[in-house]
């Protein structure tokens, strides 16, 4: 089994680089679930959401991973990321941000791959209204409060 140190860094590097290249860590239906585009199952999608979303809308990427630590199948890494934009209007601007990922590793491959960050730094980073920032809060708030694990805590059910 590949050391996951090796593998997140391997991650990082080959989304800044291409869509084949990160798509390849991936198992044949493995899944990426980005905080900003959402997810996205199979090689072909992960490629695609690098080539034709992450190297739509920025440049200039950056990532890396820290404190790697994985025990029977799932690995988690903080991470810190950056990037230039290309959004019209916000031509080049530098947007950092931090974060943590998940991953569920099967052989040597990413079975699934999740994040969480906080979408509205990198949003008040590029100038965004406010509203538009609440906007994207109230709806991870949903999708929070959907979530299937959320019910005994929403219930306030000792868990």
């Amino acid at each position: 089994m590949m050391d996951f140190a090796e593998l997140t860094k391997r991650f990082c590097d080959a989304a800044c680089s291409g869509g084949a290249e990160l798509a390849a860590l991936f198992t044949e239906g493995g899944t990426y679930h980005d905080g900003f585009y959402g997810e996205f199952t199979g090689r072909a999608a992960i490629a695609g959401m690098i080539d034709n979303f992450f190297c739509r809308d920025a440049e200039d990427f950056v990532w890396r991973m820290y404190e790697p630590a994985m025990s029977g199948g799932i690995g988690y890494a903080r991470y810190r990321f950056g990037y230039s934009s290309k959004i019209a209007g916000r031509e080049g601007r530098r947007v950092v941000f931090a974060g943590i990922g998940r991953f569920r590793i099967d052989g040597d491959l990413i079975a699934h791959y999740t994040e969480i960050f906080d979408p509205g730094i990198g949003m008040a980073q590029l100038g965004f209204d406010a509203e538009r920032i609440a906007k994207r809060a109230r709806r991870s708030a949903e999708a929070l409060r959907d979530d299937p694990e959320m019910a005994d805590f929403l219930a306030g059910a000792p868990v």
